[in-house]
């Protein structure tokens, strides 16, 4: 029976009086493309910690392609690629030199094909000799995605790995991640882009206050906890809330429907009290919508 690509048990870790994680339990099948989203202070970069053995937990079990981190913590690491979230880089080195430097933290000579061919689909090519202080923040972002590549490993966990990367340069690592998804690797995506999860990820956990609150695929979210959302512009917007809808700050009445069937009964609503429209749209149901509802009910 094959292993997952991550497993976790009732993972506990408490800073002081803060509760971080709070009982996680966790399982990212091989070859799965899975997000953990949660607000600022949920937990995901702790749980990301614990992984990588940067921070020991206070409980629980965290396993990396059956390899425990903690009792068999080199073994663990070999098969774990992490790009952190802050920009941590060695001044002194090239860029191709820092990634050599990384490979031989794992034992690794020779591998300049390899390099080769990450710094290609990172557009990283023209840059291989330069500095990494004279790189931009979106450029060092990606040679800590080469960082994390460099030892082949078969799960890579991206912790924010598009904050302050322009529209273009995203595009071209995302298409870069998907064939390395492709290829059978397992990517685990922190993101608060939540339209690049939804995108992305087959599968998804929020977490809120050290917990996992929501686990499901990306497509049984949509359809479980998001409705979609008839916004329209009234003539007198203060009779919003007497017709059944929330007023937005913009001055949008918005109605939430569960189907689309259900936008005719509501315009119907509008006419009979007497609504004049000055503009109407339609939204679809998105992850942020369900992201919010999750967080409000959790």
């Amino acid at each position: 029976m094959t292993c997952p690509a991550l497993r976790i048990v009732s993972a506990t870790k408490r800073y002081g009086t803060l509760q971080a994680l709070a009982g996680v339990d966790l399982e990212v099948a091989q070859g799965e493309f899975f997000g953990l989203l949660g607000p600022n202070g949920a937990g995901k970069t702790t749980l990301i910690s614990a992984l990588s053995g940067l921070v020991r937990p206070d409980g629980g079990i965290f396993e990396v392609m059956g390899h425990n981190v903690v009792t068999d913590y080199r073994n663990a690491r070999r098969k774990l690629g992490v790009v952190p979230q802050e920009l941590v880089f060695d001044p002194f080195f090239s860029v191709r030199e820092l990634l050599r430097i990384q490979s031989g933290y794992f034992g690794i000579r020779g591998n300049d094909d390899w390099i080769d061919e990450i710094l290609a689909n990172l557009d990283l090519t023209a840059k291989a000799g330069a500095n990494m202080r004279m790189l931009s923040g979106g450029m060092k972002r990606r040679v800590l995605v080469a960082q994390a590549l460099v030892h082949r490993p078969p799960v890579i966990v991206l912790d924010e790995p598009t904050a302050g990367v322009d529209v273009e340069l995203r595009q071209g690592l995302w298409q870069f991640i998907r064939k390395l998804n492709r290829d059978g690797h397992t990517i685990v995506l922190t993101t608060h882009y939540l339209e690049e999860a939804e995108a992305l990820c087959g599968r998804i956990a929020m977490l809120k206050a050290g917990r996992v609150v929501a686990l499901d695929t990306t497509e049984n979210l949509l359809r479980r906890f998001a409705s979609h959302a008839l916004r329209v512009r009234l003539e007198r917007p203060e009779n919003a809330s007497a017709l059944g809808a929330t007023l937005s700050d913009s001055g949008w009445a918005e109605f939430a429907l569960e189907r689309y069937e259900d936008v005719e009964p509501a315009l119907a609503r509008l006419r009979e009290a007497g609504g004049r429209i000055l503009e109407m749209r339609l939204g679809e149901a998105d992850l942020e919508r369900v992201f919010v509802e999750v967080m409000n009910r959790a």
